[in-house]
């Protein structure tokens, strides 16, 4: 499974599987699901996971609700 982050950017839905692609304002946040690997998860995928918390806090952020 690759990331899935669908988001609404002039009133069409946009999915992107990179996080770092998603323009830094858009209408809304719709679909927000990283990949997250089979256990056990090493050091580093764990790291990794504690991100994406914080990641759609951030994208949340940056809705602008259409307006």
């Amino acid at each position: 499974m690759a990331h899935e982050f669908v988001i609404l950017l002039d009133g069409k839905l946009v999915t992107y599987t990179n996080y770092e692609d998603i323009p830094p304002k858009f209408d809304n946040l719709i679909k927000f699901i990283p990949e997250v690997p089979e256990p056990p998860h090493t050091h580093e995928q764990h790291e990794e996971m504690d991100t994406w918390n914080e990641k759609m806090k951030e994208l949340l952020k940056r809705e602008t609700n259409g307006n």
